[in-house]
């Protein structure tokens, strides 16, 4: 099943500068939803990424499905996570289907991939389990070092898409409002919405920083209040 999701391998690989964002975004966010959604029953997480969270979350559940469309980001996890117990399904996520349904589903950055957010958030409300909850993670046009940037006259508009974004395939970035506007469309209410690592400066700078590992994860704990400020929003929602 190759196809042009191969192209974006190299930003997964490791040997990338925003491989520092990318380990703080995926090592945080699986844990909050862990305390919130809590551990056993089933778990469908769409997309295998950097892999990390597929690792993360396969120890914590009795059943976890992972759904990934390239087959060569596939063959890079199982080489970096050749233990891991998680059952990967090579598809897209516009033609998965299963008569299953899952107590907890995951799109950890996800949306802004896909050609229509719309239509992958409808589609696996089917899906659900009753009383089932479903987790987003999606990137922060508005985040603190965009909006600092912005004001300081160094970037024209914060949700235009950088280098850094094409190579990893992004479509668009999401702000509070417009995640929100669009999980509504979708049939869905937010139970809970939080920041994922308050980001005050550019990726290079806070690098530079070196700063201890306890103050990164000060900015994960301050981000949680502060979604309209942090480099990724996470939004805990269900039928209504």
């Amino acid at each position: 099943m190759g196809n042009t999701l191969d192209t974006h391998l190299a930003a997964y690989q490791g040997e990338n500068l925003y491989d520092f964002d990318n380990e703080i975004l995926l090592s945080w966010y699986p844990k909050r939803v862990l305390q919130h959604a809590g551990g056993g029953g089933s778990l469908l997480e769409l997309g295998l990424g950097h892999g990390v969270t597929a690792n993360l979350f396969a120890s914590s559940f009795d059943r976890h499905v992972v759904l990934e469309g390239s087959p060569a980001v596939i063959q890079n996890f199982h080489e970096k996570y050749p233990d891991c117990r998680a059952q990967i399904v090579e598809t897209y996520f516009e033609e998965f289907s299963t008569d299953e349904k899952f107590d907890v589903i995951v799109m950890g950055f996800i949306l802004e991939h896909v050609d229509d957010p719309l239509q992958i958030l409808r589609r696996y409300r089917t899906l659900l389990a009753p009383e089932g909850k479903i987790f987003l993670a999606v990137p922060n046009a508005e985040v603190l070092n965009r909006r600092l940037g912005y004001l300081a006259g160094m970037l024209a508009d914060m949700t235009i898409l950088s280098e850094n974004d094409h190579l990893l395939g992004h479509k668009r970035y999401y702000t509070v409002a417009s995640l929100s506007d669009e999980v509504e469309k979708a049939g869905y209410g937010i139970d809970r919405l939080e920041g994922i690592y308050l980001k005050p400066f550019t990726t290079s700078q806070i690098v530079s920083l070196q700063l201890d590992r306890k103050v990164i994860n000060a900015l994960c704990e301050v981000g949680v209040d502060y979604p309209e400020l942090s480099c990724g929003i996470l939004a805990e929602i269900s039928e209504h």
